[in-house]
């Protein structure tokens, strides 16, 4: 679940040595791994071609090329630089290499069954140039299958940016932890098949390092999931207000109010504007409609301690009157889910936002913007700049929410610098109306009193995985037919009683 950036995991390979393990022994392992992993994939005697680079992530390449010769593998090895250039450990692993180490210049994939990738690690943090983005460039053209050592060659380990060029890989072997490279696009479609491996490296010494960011996986939010069980009534799972756009731009809210009951909510009222009322209301059955004149009425229905949280912006609108009603949400101190149009009324003005937000600072409040709305919001302001994980963090903390920057590797963002990527997004969620179904899912969440970073990153997940279960074609209202699919399967992950309600981690 942790992911480790490049600095964290360097310090990890340090409080390791440091504590009595040779930084050798560490490749070794690393190395090791990396051969299990060639032997399982490729039959005995497949020819192997191990590019080596320079540093550690080479070292790890000679202790593979090493294993494998010795199992029967014929293994050639191609070194990027000078001998002479190996320092430290991955010196002393290329000393106890036994076979031909050859330049670039002989690089020839002809008799290549599998090449393994050993040029740079997750480390890497210039550009490639020069011999090093032509060797990566042979490599793909070669249509010879790659298994990546720690990162495809070229990928940036924090960010997932190619570096000028990049290896595409069919799998990858990481060491502890996945990096958020590893998860974080484009560096994700390098990857291919993902391994973690164990190279000696303690879970105490990983905690010591403080990582703050996360695969988002049911294991980080599940223990905060809401269940109902037996005891419960629908006011006890809450009731959610989801706010509707004017007459003929509906029907965003209408899925996003389907969703929110989808996900757990007791009840799902649609506040709607008098002019939407029959248009909402022959549109809806088990979701309620209430008329909605103007953004005091709001204000009204949310001083009524029943209605537990509110959602809004999709198809709002992006006048004075949807500002009014945005703000009557924010004033009303109720945990919000603020999504496009709620958004973009303040493009430009993100401290206008964050000053609304922040004057009731234990009020959950999720934001759920699109790439295009965010950069609306933060229009000239610097937390819009880098990559996406430093967006969404600098943003959380900037508006004091929770964000979620949307997109196939959403990213959570709390304003105390937590932060999960979302890796389980099928291409076919890229469809009108599905970033509505998601606020809709969020507000039931946070509704039913889940925490706002925890409700966040549920919801993206439970999200990515409706898209997956409805599969190619999917349209937005597919999505919430197939969540009580999804949720089952999450509660028996959860190993919830699904006669009672029970789980064991609930202590009832």
């Amino acid at each position: 679940m942790d992911l480790l950036t490049t600095a964290e995991m360097a310090e990890a390979d340090r409080c390791t040595i440091a504590a009595g393990t040779p930084g050798i022994a560490l490749m070794d392992q690393a190395g090791l791994a990396v051969a299990d992993t060639a032997s399982r994939r490729f039959p005995l005697a497949t020819p192997a071609l191990v590019v080596c680079g320079p540093g550690n992530n080479g070292g790890d390449g000679f202790v593979a090329a090493r294993i494998l010769a010795q199992r029967g593998y014929p293994v050639r090895l191609i070194l990027l630089g000078g001998r002479e250039r190996l320092k430290g450990d991955a010196a002393e692993a290329a000393a106890r290499f036994r076979g031909d180490i050859e330049p670039p210049e002989a690089f020839d994939s002809v008799r290549a069954g599998f090449i393994i990738d050993a040029l740079f690690g997750a480390g890497l943090d210039r550009p490639v140039e020069g011999a090093a983005a032509d060797l990566i460039a042979r490599i793909n053209r070669s249509g010879v299958p790659v298994v990546a050592v720690d990162l495809p060659s070229g990928i940036n380990g924090d960010t997932g940016a190619v570096m000028g060029a990049a290896v595409r890989a069919v799998e990858t072997v990481t060491f502890c932890r996945r990096k958020p490279g590893h998860l974080l696009l484009p560096g994700r479609m390098h990857c291919g098949r993902i391994r973690v491996a164990d190279i000696g490296i303690a879970d105490d010494t990983v905690a010591s390092v403080g990582p703050r960011a996360y695969a988002n996986d049911p294991d980080l939010w599940g223990g905060h999931f809401p269940v109902p069980t037996l005891l419960d009534h629908k006011y006890v799972r809450g009731h959610a207000v989801m706010v509707s756009g004017p007459r003929g731009r509906t029907g965003a809210i209408r899925m996003a109010a389907r969703a929110a009951l989808r996900a757990g909510a007791g009840l799902v009222t649609v506040a709607s504007p008098l002019d939407a009322l029959d248009e909402n209301a022959m549109g809806l059955t088990a979701v309620m409609v209430r008329p909605l004149a103007e953004a005091a009425a709001l204000s009204d229905l949310l001083a009524d301690s029943r209605f537990r949280a509110v959602g809004l912006g999709p198809a709002l609108g992006t006048g004075p009157e949807a500002l009014a009603l945005v703000d009557a949400a924010l004033a009303s101190g109720r945990p919000a889910v603020l999504d496009a149009d709620a958004l973009t009324i303040f493009a430009g003005r993100a401290g206008d936002l964050a000053h609304r937000i922040q004057a009731q600072p234990e009020r959950p409040v999720v934001l759920t913007p699109h790439e295009g709305e965010f950069a609306r919001l933060l229009a000239g302001e610097e937390v819009g700049q880098g990559s996406k994980l430093e967006r969404a963090r600098r943003a959380a903390a900037r508006l004091g929410a929770v964000v979620v920057l949307k997109g196939g590797d959403s990213v959570i963002a709390a304003p105390d610098g937590r932060a999960a990527i979302t890796n389980n997004a099928p291409p076919w969620l890229a469809t009108a109306g599905s970033g509505d179904v998601l606020a809709g899912i969020a507000t039931a969440l946070v509704c039913q009193g889940m925490p706002a970073f925890e409700a966040a990153a549920a919801a993206t997940w439970l999200h990515g995985e409706s898209g997956r279960e409805a599969g190619p074609g999917l349209i937005a209202e597919d999505l919430p037919e197939v969540l009580p699919r999804v949720t089952r399967a999450l509660y028996e992950r959860l190993d919830v009683d699904l006669a009672t309600g029970w789980r064991p981690s609930a202590g009832r």
